[in-house]
């Protein structure tokens, strides 16, 4: 008997329906169970979309995705060295174009199931992920893989959603004006939400108001009918919202504190680990225990539930789903890094920065009491696209971190460096260029007992940080190991041999 337990993928494309979708030609009866864009990542039965990017084509690579497994390549020409019987979807134009005419035809196939969009200035993922979560448990349920919300993301999002599905979630983002309203087109959601408006992106956009603007184009393909799902505590509600009805949405439901939301919150108990939460969710009065701590997640899983109501699902199940939440990684995950000395906690934040995430990240480390001897270290690289206010911005954080009793703040990046500078001599652990830098300053700081978050911007590469703090556990393995391998001699003078340093 077979004990291979990797779970069988159905197809997703035909060839014969590929080609239908896209016009392309194709001589091969080949069938795929996925699709990609990237030759490194191919998982046999793939269909790997030759993109043309900035840096690379993807034309260049069809010939290692087929030798990885791929069951077919979708190209605009023929790449040299394919024998003759390479099987190949050959397509006129752009690859790009070809895969969003792919994402249409899986789209326009899902006629039962029920599609949410989410956007916002932070948030996205982690409200995205809490949906695929809920919505899993009541029915087949596709969402985006990690943050694919861009021109590329969205389509090849949308050629891997399955025809089966009951419930499609997609995550829809964007740092210009004009890049949002072409997404939500493709994706045509039933529900759109929109987590926060908040200061980011500020190098691309002239006020918050703009964000604001640029964020509500998500309704530009938001099915007439459905429901835009607002953060009514948020001061741009009152823009989004008169928004939404510009583009003839009568079905606005808000949510946060506000008595008139649509999803009200009554009462929340914010513990280290977790929160105790009650709401009212369009009158229904729910009761539930959220396992991510933060009064961010709170407003999240408010936004999901109603998401929920929305879309149809049921709401009382939806609530108890949100008691087994995982954090995604680089959004929170937690880990216990154990050294000869002792164990700290390492929270992995590294994924996303801009001030409202921050502001938020640091509320959950005060909230976290180190063990004994230990500190709170908070471990920071810059934050992205803020523009003219970014040293300010950085400079602002002194006072949360303040208020939050970080014993220790290592910082990395330009803009870090303004912050570090307003910072206390005692809170001053180290600052640096890059991360690179800065990881072997931190590793060597962390000691039992301590709590070391760390968070920056993607490109801040944090990152690697987070890396090397998960590796000194592997180092404390080796040490214990080799010690315990060391061979040694029972003698009757062993305590005087270790004591003058000889061996008998």
């Amino acid at each position: 008997m077979s004990d291979d337990t990797t779970p069988t993928r159905r197809v997703l494309w035909t060839a014969g329906d590929a080609a239908a979708a896209t016009g392309g030609r194709t001589a091969q009866g080949w069938a795929a169970t996925g699709v990609t864009i990237d030759s490194r990542k191919v998982a046999p039965g793939d269909l790997f979309v030759a993109i043309q990017g900035p840096n690379f084509d993807g034309h260049a690579f069809v010939g290692s995705a087929l030798a990885a497994g791929a069951a077919a390549a979708l190209v605009s020409h023929v790449p040299d060295g394919l024998p003759a019987d390479a099987p190949l979807l050959r397509v006129e134009g752009d690859t790009l174009d070809a895969m969003a005419a792919l994402g249409a035809a899986a789209r326009a196939r899902c006629t039962d199931a029920r599609m949410v969009g989410v956007t916002g200035s932070v948030g996205k993922t982690g409200t995205k992920e809490t949906l695929r979560h809920v919505l899993s448990a009541q029915g087949p349920t596709y969402a985006t893989e990690g943050s694919l919300n861009n021109h590329w993301g969205v389509p090849l999002s949308l050629a891997r959603l399955p025809a089966d599905s009951r419930y499609g979630v997609f995550e829809l983002g964007m740092n210009h004006a004009g890049e949002l309203g072409p997404l939500s087109r493709q994706v045509r959601p039933d529900v759109a939400v929109v987590t926060t408006i908040e200061a980011a992106h500020l190098e691309f956009f002239a006020s918050v108001d703009a964000i604001a603007d640029a964020k509500a184009e998500i309704f530009e393909g938001l099915n007439p009918n459905g429901v835009a799902v607002l953060n009514r505590d948020n001061p741009q509600y009152g823009r989004l919202a008169a928004a939404a009805r510009a583009h003839g949405l009568t079905h606005v439901w808000g949510f946060g504190g506000h008595d008139d939301s649509e999803a009200r919150l009554l009462d929340v108990s914010l513990h280290a680990t977790c929160s105790a939460v009650t709401a009212l969710i369009r009158g229904e009065r729910i009761q539930y225990c959220l396992s991510l701590p933060g009064k961010h997640w709170v407003m999240n899983s408010l936004a999901v539930l109603l998401a929920a109501k929305a879309l149809g699902a049921d709401v009382a199940t939806a609530a108890r789903s949100l008691s087994t939440l995982q954090p995604v990684k680089g959004r929170g995950t937690r880990k216990r890094i154990h050294l000869a000395q002792g164990a700290f906690t390492l929270i992995d934040e590294s994924y996303n920065a801009s001030p409202a995430a921050m502001l938020a990240t640091l509320e959950v480390l005060g909230k976290l009491d180190p063990g004994a001897g230990g500190r709170r270290i908070a471990v920071l690289g810059d934050m992205r696209e803020l523009g003219e206010r970014a040293d300010a911005l950085h400079a602002a954080l002194a006072e949360p971190l303040h208020a939050a009793h970080v014993d220790a703040v290592y910082a990395c990046g330009p803009h870090m460096r303004a912050l570090f500078d307003r910072l206390p001599a005692a809170m001053r652990g180290a600052w640096t260029e890059t991360s690179v830098e800065l990881a072997p300053i931190v590793t060597a700081a962390a000691k039992g007992g301590d709590v070391v978050m760390v968070k920056g911007s993607l490109g801040s590469r944090t990152g690697l940080i987070v890396e090397a703090l998960a590796a000194l556990e592997s180092r404390a393995d080796t040490r214990r190991t080799d010690t315990a391998s060391t061979p040694t001699t029972t003698t009757t003078t062993a305590q005087p041999q270790a004591a003058n340093g000889q061996r008998g």
